[in-house]
């Protein structure tokens, strides 16, 4: 097999896009200090999958996606509802609501699905080094599935960072002074989740909604030691996210375990290695601003 189906090129791509879709978005909710979201919406994603079955009969496709986002939307509703009482904090709202909504998904699909090709273990886990037995021929060219799923999705979300960035980036730093100059950050929150929700769905069948969740956070929170210009933050994460995916796959054929797994891992040694350059920076800018002390005299 050669071409777009080859297994090696097929698992790279596959990670490489899952990594830059995921790490484009996430870079805006690591500034917003919501990185937990990407957590709720990932597992909240099962219960929209499982309610779109139930409606359409399709395990697959954009009604999936619909479904998944919409779930994923509803979690982050629930969690601001519940933070807007002032009787819970943000972390224990996404402890009650993405457990709930995970649950009920898993009931549903227990329940009505249980000879239908879904279940919660592959929408946690996944399995990136089967994308090339599932494709479709575009252009005379064999392509797999998961592969078309995320460069469609990947220029979804960029064509959204690009047409929105300035508002986005405003919402992001100051949404009372976006508020106040008619840019709705809600509405603009809601959409970038929305898309987060679309997109995690797309890598399930790849690296798994779990595993999604690492290059969503780890990648744009090494970018965010490393700079602190937005622009070069997040195409620093982006290429963090993808040279993972590289090395992630030598190192499962390698050790002999899950390809996911070990793409995710692989974002963990840059992380440390920008941490202990920021320490290290941070020292000897500390040095380099503490008065010398001159000699005492004599006595």
């Amino acid at each position: 097999m050669s071409g777009l189906a080859d297994p090696t090129i097929a698992i790279l791509l596959t990670g490489m896009l899952v990594g830059m879709s995921a790490s484009l978005l996430g870079s805006f909710l690591v500034l917003r200090g919501n990185s937990m979201l990407a957590d709720a919406i990932s597992h909240s994603i099962l219960f929209g999958i499982a309610l779109a079955w139930l409606l359409t009969g399709q395990t697959s496709g954009p009604v999936q996606i619909v479904g998944a986002a919409l779930s994923g939307v509803l979690a982050v509703y629930l969690i601001e509802t519940l933070t807007r009482t002032r009787r819970l904090r943000d972390d224990a709202a996404i402890g009650l609501v993405f457990p709930a909504l995970f649950s009920a998904g898993v009931i549903l699909i227990n329940v009505f699905a249980r000879d239908v090709h879904l279940d919660e273990h592959t929408v946690l886990l996944g399995e990136i080094g089967f994308v090339w037995l599932d494709t479709l021929v575009l252009g005379g060219i064999e392509v797999p599935r998961a592969m078309l799923a995320m460069a469609v999705m990947l220029m979804l979300d960029a064509a959204f960072v690009l047409a929105f960035y300035k508002a986005l980036k405003l919402a992001t730093f100051d949404p009372d002074l976006a508020r106040a100059l008619g840019l709705a950050p809600g509405l603009i929150f809601y959409v970038h989740l929305s898309l987060l929700s679309g997109t995690a769905v797309a890598a399930f069948d790849a690296v798994g909604v779990v595993l999604f969740i690492t290059f969503v956070v780890v990648p744009p929170a090494t970018a965010y030691l490393l700079t602190r210009r937005l622009p070069s933050m997040i195409l620093l994460a982006m290429a963090l996210a993808a040279a993972s995916a590289p090395l992630g796959y030598a190192l499962a054929v390698w050790l002999d375990v899950s390809i996911g797994g070990a793409m995710a891992l692989a974002t963990g040694p840059f992380l440390l290695l920008a941490y202990a350059w920021r320490r290290w920076r941070a020292g000897r800018q500390k040095r380099s601003t503490q008065p010398v002390q001159s000699p005492s005299a004599p006595a």
